[in-house]
């Protein structure tokens, strides 16, 4: 049987030795820039918003598209802009909204903000049990959205904080997530955004898993099957539930960024926090005895959620080192998207933390395959 003293937790940072476990999976003690989204409320509205040049032609469209199907929308500030999407924060008559514009018209990105819309329209009648922001308007053709500009802060800056978080903040993150994943829609609301044998089956062939990998998620995945946690029965989740996606509000955590909704094996949401919290061992704890609270299929569950999300997270730090030597240094150069981190050297040390934490998660893999 699989015991709560035995979760998967990770030593801090600086600690780089893994250490060996009291019990069959993991032992729980600690030794053993970023993103902003627009409802995160720091000053008041103010500024111009600059048409001139190319990207000024890029916002003039942006604006043009929020204006068909918000025609009093008034752009006040541009909150963010990248390659792929802009955000405008303005308002409409007495409320303050956020428009989101997709630049990146590739059919992959049209999907996700498709499917942002498809949660936000879902929202209108069938409420989650954390609070959202309130759709305005939407056109999933133009792939632009509008809704209301939400009170409150970001639960942190970082795709993966520094430091962290104050254990307050994350314990009303964390208490929203849990409360969501037990929410039910209705059925046809929300599809299952993630195939898990061919993401598994993926990895494999890019190297990111062994064989050995390969083989032990596939058997717990034939398991879960058995056990009525194959995919689409599992759990209603987030799908991106980063702590930069929690603004924290008086009246409590909102969720936003609403791309990756819908139906996962039980736990992804929280082996999506339990990978950015290298430096919260405590929560890192905690999540891990949430985790496996209703018995080994949860667990288990947990554990590929666990695989896949390090390896995809790996892969992208990877990418990003390697853009930040083969572009390094010139002054003036493009500042990083938001997640990344700050310097080539925070990265790699990411990366580090990284690879241990996928160690650990493996080692628990095999632990749970042998129970089998």
């Amino acid at each position: 049987m699989y015991t709560a003293s035995s979760s998967v937790s990770a030593p801090p940072r600086p600690q780089r030795s893994l250490q060996a476990g009291g019990g069959p999976f993991l032992d729980p003690s600690p030794t053993g820039r970023a993103r902003r989204w627009p409802g995160a409320v720091g000053q008041p509205l103010s500024g111009r918003i600059d048409l001139s040049g190319p990207q000024g032609a890029q916002l003039r469209m942006a604006i043009a598209s929020v204006h068909r199907i918000c025609p009093e929308f008034n752009p006040v500030q541009v909150l963010r802009r990248s390659g792929r999407s802009v955000l405008l924060v303005g308002t409409t008559g007495r409320t303050t909204a956020v428009a989101k514009c997709l630049l990146d018209q590739s059919p992959v990105w049209t999907e996700r903000f498709r499917h942002e819309i498809t949660a936000y329209r879902a929202f209108v009648r069938h409420r989650p049990p954390v609070r959202v922001p309130r759709l305005i308007a939407a056109d999933p053709d133009n792939c632009t959205l509008v809704v209301e500009r939400m009170p409150g802060r970001p639960a942190a800056l970082a795709r993966h904080p520094s430091e962290a978080p104050p254990r307050a903040d994350v314990r009303a993150a964390l208490g929203a997530i849990v409360r969501l994943n037990s929410w039910r829609p209705p059925a046809g609301m929300f599809d299952a955004p993630l195939d898990y044998a061919s993401r598994i089956a993926r990895y494999h062939e890019l190297g990111l898993f062994t064989d050995r990998d390969l083989g032990d998620l596939q058997k717990l995945l034939h398991g879960l099957a058995h056990t009525g946690g194959r995919q689409g029965v599992g759990q209603f989740c987030h799908g991106d539930a980063l702590l930069s996606n929690i603004l924290l509000a008086p009246t409590g955590p909102v969720l936003v960024d609403w791309e990756h909704a819908g139906w996962y094996l039980p736990g992804y949401d929280l082996a999506t926090l339990w990978a950015v919290l290298g430096d919260a061992p405590v929560t890192r704890r905690q999540i891990s005895q949430l985790a496996q609270q209703s018995g080994p299929a949860t667990r288990d569950a947990f554990l590929v959620n666990l695989m896949l999300v390090l390896t995809r997270e790996i892969r992208t730090y990877e990418t990003a080192v390697q853009r930040t030597m083969r572009d390094a240094a010139p002054a003036g150069t493009a500042q990083p998207q938001h997640g990344a981190i700050s310097s080539g050297e925070e990265q790699r040390l990411l990366l580090r933390r990284l690879h241990d934490d996928c160690a650990l998660a493996r080692r628990a893999v095999r632990a749970a395959v042998g129970t089998r």
